[in-house]
């Protein structure tokens, strides 16, 4: 649980000691940036609260930084804070960009802060050589192949790029890139072990790296590749060598938003005498202030299980300030509540499917391990919201086709016939759904699973880009195999009253260069954690069988 940052208390210290100027309660950015211009002009007395006592201090004014004699009680997170290196004060690197990342990531050139880099004329001719086609790859060459013709515009007074002084990368626009952008003109003096095949493309950047590092020993070249044979044969040959890490939403997987948070067991204790609590629509709220609400997000499930006691499971509906509101859920592990005759078996599904079924959360993502449900409840809440609630006029399911094994070829059919064997986990749970109502009979449940077919549709992700889903409920399965730039792709499609629902599983990435840091599931879940009309759950448990459980702890 977050205590209070220590630098608002240090504006109240300073307040009382006539300080207008940083009297305000702002965050702590925003007042050393108000109070640093005030801070050289004139010799001003400081005074410094150190236990209760009140020491005098004279800060000189030709220095910005406080004598280093005086002892400050200031907490550690404060100088943190303002110490933050700024761009362009450590020395400037010479980074060596392999082809594999411009083809992952168009914009990498612009994502170097203040340092410069450096294409080999290898590294143009592989772009060249991945431009033609229809894939993602060849999409990015084609727009690394644009920027650098934009960038090669700005050349000198005879029309040649200088090759000495660099092309500055803002000059495009992209004003967070500090650095310089150079081409490799001429022959290099390549000096690599005998062993290595000098015509591979891989050697010959090395090569050029290690040249590079003879040539300027003033700076440090450094060699980024997202191949790690490359990187091993780079390290190998004494070169330093780094993989892409800008393109990584979180560095650690542990660290992604999960969407739960556990109350602590003195809830009630500690937020019960300010506490607010109505009831309205079925729903009891409550309306809490304290130290817990600065660690809580809009749509985020709370639940304090305590024994002997009754459970509570709530989610966040409102925050306003320094004070928030509870909501409790509705209860799906009730056969009562059932949705299309599935009920939720742990604290988890149920979480999840009060996010399915509320209309007001036009966007749902869905992670966890195999056999935690993700899919059937995804299409139990969506088939009776299509045909029982008529909310949605029909679902369209879609994934990313990324073979697990050899690919087995080109597939005859239209559209979804093609799409067919990518759909098994759905037809499998279309089974489960169907055998739910025993008391339809052979007719009544044939007639039922047509019906349920007419309303999904498979779409492949080859033909969304300029489309718009009026109306829909979109299902976008094995979304941890898409990229950023997918994801983007596919949620911009949503029209009025859309809602997409995102399901994946973050340790079964198929997609090559893509980890759990830089998927596109992740990109989503950590940019629209918080959001009024989105929301994003965890799974924990397996619900599949005891082989299958067992199995994804054992193997």
């Amino acid at each position: 649980m977050p205590l209070p940052k220590p630098p608002t208390k240090k504006a109240d210290l300073l307040a009382a000691a006539d300080y207008e100027s940083q009297a305000a309660p702002k965050p702590r950015k925003r007042t050393l940036k108000a109070a640093a211009p005030e801070a050289a002009p004139a010799e001003a007395p400081l005074e410094l609260h150190d236990g209760g006592a009140v020491v005098s201090a004279r800060r000189p004014a030709p220095q910005p930084a406080p004598a280093p004699a005086a002892p400050t009680p200031a907490p550690a997170p404060a100088p943190r804070a303002r110490m933050r290196s700024p761009r362009g004060t450590g020395p400037v690197k010479l980074f060596v960009l392999d082809t594999n990342v411009l083809m992952h990531d168009p914009t990498c050139l612009f994502r170097f802060d203040e340092h410069d880099v450096f294409l080999p004329m290898i590294t143009l001719e592989e772009l060249d050589g991945h431009k033609k086609g229809m894939s993602e790859v060849a999409r990015n060459a084609r727009q690394v192949s644009r920027e650098l013709d934009a960038l090669a515009t700005f050349t000198g007074e005879n029309g040649a790029v200088d090759s000495t002084a660099g092309i500055p990368l803002a000059k495009t626009g992209h004003r967070e890139a500090g650095g310089k952008l150079f081409f490799q003109t001429m022959l290099l003096d390549v000096k690599l072990p005998a062993g290595l095949p000098q015509g591979k493309a891989d050697n010959q950047i090395l090569g050029v790296v290690q040249a590079l590092r003879e040539q300027r020993k003033d700076r440090e070249v450094v060699l980024v590749s997202k191949d790690i044979n490359m990187r091993v044969k780079a390290r190998a040959l004494g070169l330093p060598a780094e993989d892409y890490f800008n393109d990584k939403t979180l560095e650690d997987g542990d660290l992604l938003y999960t969407g739960v948070l556990p109350l602590p067991s003195d809830f009630w204790e500690r937020h019960g005498k300010t506490m607010e609590s109505w009831q309205q629509g079925g729903n009891t709220f409550y309306r809490i202030s304290g130290p817990l609400v600065p660690a809580l997000l809009i749509n985020q499930f709370v639940y304090l299980e305590t024994p002997g006691a009754t459970p509570l499971y709530a989610r966040v509906s409102e925050i306003t300030g320094k004070t928030a509101v509870l909501r409790t859920l509705r209860d799906y592990t009730h056969g009562k509540n059932a949705v299309w005759g599935v009920t939720a078996r742990n604290r988890e599904q149920n979480f999840a499917l009060n996010l399915l079924m509320d209309p007001d959360c036009d966007f749902v993502t869905l992670t966890g391990t195999a056999g935690t449900g993700k899919t059937l409840m995804t299409l139990a809440a969506g088939l009776a919201q299509v045909l029982d609630e008529r909310r949605y006029s029909e679902i369209i399911v879609t994934r990313v086709t990324v073979p697990v094994g050899d690919d087995i070829g080109f597939l005859p059919g239209n559209e979804e016939e093609k799409m067919g064997p990518w759909m098994g986990a759905l037809d499998d749970n279309l089974e489960v759904l169907a055998r739910s109502d025993a008391s339809a009979g052979e007719w009544g449940r044939a007639a039922t699973n047509d019906l349920v077919r007419a309303k999904i549709k498979i779409k492949s992700l080859n033909f969304m880009r300029g489309r718009t889903f009026l109306n829909k409920y979109v299902i976008i399965d094995e979304a941890q195999n898409l990229t950023p730039k997918q994801m983007k792709t596919l949620i911009t499609r949503a029209g009025p009253g859309t809602k997409i629902v995102c399901l994946g599983n973050l340790a079964q990435i198929d997609t090559p260069y893509l980890t759990e840091g830089s998927s596109g599931l992740t990109y989503a879940v950590d940019r629209f954690k918080g959001w009024p009309h989105g929301g994003h759950l965890t799974l924990a448990r397996g619900e599949r069988s005891r082989l299958a459980d067992f199995a994804s702890e054992v193997l």
